[in-house]
């Protein structure tokens, strides 16, 4: 698994059976892998740029990348899995164009390691004209539902949960993927437990012009991609010409409250992805939203959505829909996913 703030790869191993008709799970091992600073210099900045010839060409050798990474992991813990499942790294997320790309040629892994890969899991989705994401839900309610809500807070923050006998689910607001990006402005990967952010002060003005745009008031199913960031988001916060603590500490303030807008106080929620470990933004979401936020032991905080998407893959194996279109909104459930045997 590789998220949008493309700080690295998780890689995660893990045991699945269903008894009495309840998917059970086991974290065998799991381990972070950094990006190389190229790699990731060409993940964030470059790839959305190139020709069309050097972007196959890079799907397949970060595809290679993907596939020696999984060998390296096995051969430190001595596992070898019936097979992989790949996210890959998001590449032009525009579902209302039916436009999407997974970078990370599913091909080139199952070549590198001798393992059947499943890939692509989000095309099919979008071609039955669903956002092709977020993926996760499935997880949350099969794996996770004895929480009134499932938030992950990683490039974006997405949350998922059961209305009636329906699982819904939406991306809330872009996160690290904005915040990461202002504290390289200073040298710094992220706000260490909001540091920088608590530090500052909320200025009104940014915060009304964030909140009023034009996603927040769009009923689900919906989904958020770098596009609609840079597009949107990105031109608020540099035309505000803040210090770095008051654009932190209001951006923050922005993704609390859109927690709030989507969740009923008294509730219980279930936290994971990176964001887990800002101590500040936990605080203000919890506040805001009035709800108890429970961050879970760290191999979960920070291999949920591995152990989700390789549970994507059993499903796809058992031939069993991992893509719900009340989530997606697409015209039916499907499996999605594209698999190369060996």
């Amino acid at each position: 698994m590789s998220g949008t703030s493309v700080d690295g790869l998780d890689v995660c191993c893990a045991t699945f059976n269903q008894k009495d008709g309840r998917w059970r799970y086991h974290i065998d091992c799991a381990r972070g892998y950094d990006y190389p600073l190229e790699l990731s210099d060409t993940l964030r900045n470059r790839v959305q740029h190139m020709t069309a010839k050097e972007f196959v060409a890079f799907h397949s050798a970060y595809g290679q990348f993907l596939g020696r990474r999984v060998n390296d992991f096995m051969a430190e813990f001595g596992v070898k899995p019936d097979f992989l499942a790949s996210h890959g790294s998001t590449v032009f997320h525009e579902p209302g164009n039916r436009i999407m790309f997974q970078i990370g040629d599913g091909a080139a892994i199952a070549a590198e390691t001798s393992l059947p890969v499943i890939s692509d899991f989000r095309r099919l989705d979008i071609m039955l004209g669903g956002q092709g994401a977020p993926l996760v839900p499935i997880g949350d309610d099969l794996l996770f539902g004895e929480y009134d809500y499932c938030l992950n807070i990683g490039g974006f923050s997405n949350i998922s949960f059961r209305d009636g006998d329906r699982r819904i689910a939406f991306d809330i607001s872009p996160v690290n993927y904005v915040i990461n990006r202002y504290c390289r402005t200073r040298g710094l990967e992220m706000d260490h437990d909001g540091l920088i952010a608590r530090d500052g002060q909320v200025r009104q003005e940014l915060l009304e012009q964030l909140d009023a745009l034009d996603y927040y008031a769009q009923p689900w199913p919906k989904s958020l991609g770098r596009e609609w960031v840079e597009k949107n988001v990105f031109p608020l916060l540099d035309s505000a010409n803040l210090p770095l603590e008051d654009l932190l500490r209001t951006y923050y303030e922005h993704c609390a409250g859109q927690l709030a807008r989507v969740t009923h106080p008294s509730k219980r929620i279930l936290v994971t992805g990176g964001g887990a470990w800002n101590k500040f933004l936990i605080e203000r979401m919890s506040t805001r939203s009035g709800c108890t936020l429970l961050v879970p032991e760290p191999a979960l905080v920070e291999f949920k959505e591995a152990l989700i998407f390789a549970f994507l893959g059993v499903l796809y194996m058992a031939g069993e829909p991992s893509c719900l279109s009340s989530v997606t909104g697409a015209s039916r459930d499907n499996i999605g996913g594209m698999l190369f045997k060996m």
